[in-house]
């Protein structure tokens, strides 16, 4: 099963979300219906970039480097 590493933008907050999944686009889909703690205040959430994977569990190794690196301009180049 592929995985997805995904990062989101909300606008309202001025603020990026790393996260990762089977489906994509079913997961910004929860993110927007304010499934997601984390995420319910920043509605609406834009889907800015996606890296496919051979497997979730490589998705979630990419997710997790990106959230260690705690940077706003790693993310945004």
């Amino acid at each position: 099963m592929q995985g997805f590493l995904y990062i989101l933008y909300s606008q309202k907050l001025n603020k990026y979300y790393v996260g990762s999944t089977p489906d994509v686009i079913r997961r910004l889909e929860d993110h927007n219906r304010g499934k997601e703690k984390f995420t319910k205040t920043g509605v609406p959430w834009v889907l800015v970039y996606k890296e496919i994977f051979e497997n979730l569990r490589e998705a979630r190794t990419r997710e997790q480097q990106i959230k260690h690196r705690k940077s706003r301009k790693y993310i945004e180049r």
